[in-house]
């Protein structure tokens, strides 16, 4: 184990935006033992402040699902994966063909621009960052957009999937971290979580064999699988479990912090 890959929400972070004091403890314990540590999420460079806040984690994160490769320390990008702004607009032309009630986002590297409607949460934090308008209005081709949103109020995250994402393939790579709301998160094809995180784990020499990975969610499969060791959590998606193959403690039983406890111990998990 010569690096550890994991997943935020749901992975280490509750709904109640806590990361255990047991996690919390089991990643310095990788960190004392001169283990790298990655973090490896679908949330933009803006909302990376539970690591910060909680475990003083200033070292690399990989964020919008592979598209950026963000510093905390130096607050800016090492490097980005943008959509071409014409795919944006196509993509959002064939889903709304499909399903006319979708709404759409987009998560550029210097802000997020969201259509009237995408959040029905009038007291979202969002709505006092960021005014919704419609994205033709908002978005240009100086905008790099490294993660386009596509949101629906009827049926699950899977069917909307499903039926969206094979329509889109040859402009957009789709996928889905929501357990509930249909949202769907797309980048540019090719770029993934494993992508990016096979070129840095080859920056520093390490192999994939001797990567620990940890996620719960569709936008995880391709990192369980590249990863030596892909754990899924016991309280993730059935389709990130059949990925993994291994499977770590259900998230609210610390599963992360018990698989790193037992292999810092020595013992085969």
């Amino acid at each position: 184990m010569r690096l550890v890959a994991s997943d935020i929400d749901g992975t280490i972070l509750g709904h109640d935006g806590k990361i255990s004091a047991r996690t919390i403890r089991a990643f310095q314990a990788c960190r004392d033992a001169g283990v790298e540590l990655v973090f490896v999420t679908g949330r933009p460079p803006r909302w990376l402040y539970p690591l910060e806040e909680q475990l003083g984690h200033s070292g690399v994160v990989i964020c919008s699902n592979g598209a950026v490769v963000w510093d905390p320390a130096a607050g800016k990008p090492i490097s980005s994966t943008a959509l071409d702004i014409t795919a944006v607009f196509e993509a959002r032309r064939i889903i709304k063909s499909i399903r006319p009630d979708a709404l759409f986002g987009a998560e550029t590297l210097h802000g997020f621009h969201l259509e009237p409607g995408f959040i029905e949460n009038e007291t979202s934090e969002l709505l006092g960052e960021f005014t919704p308008a419609p994205l033709d209005r908002t978005l240009t081709a100086a905008d790099a957009v490294v993660k386009f949103l596509a949101i629906t109020r009827e049926g699950t995250p899977d069917e909307f999937l499903a039926e969206v994402g094979p329509a889109v393939a040859h402009l957009v790579a789709t996928t889905h971290s929501a357990p509930r709301t249909a949202l769907l998160e797309m980048s540019v094809p090719g770029i993934n979580k494993a992508v990016t995180l096979a070129k840095y784990a080859e920056s520093l020499g390490i192999e994939a064999a001797d990567v620990v990975a940890f996620g719960d969610m569709p936008n995880d499969i391709e990192m369980l699988r590249w990863a030596g060791h892909g754990y899924a959590m016991a309280s993730g998606h059935p389709e990130a479990i059949l990925a993994a193959g291994r499977q770590a403690p259900h998230f609210d039983d610390d599963g992360v912090a018990q698989i790193l406890e037992a292999k810092l111990a020595g013992e085969k998990v």
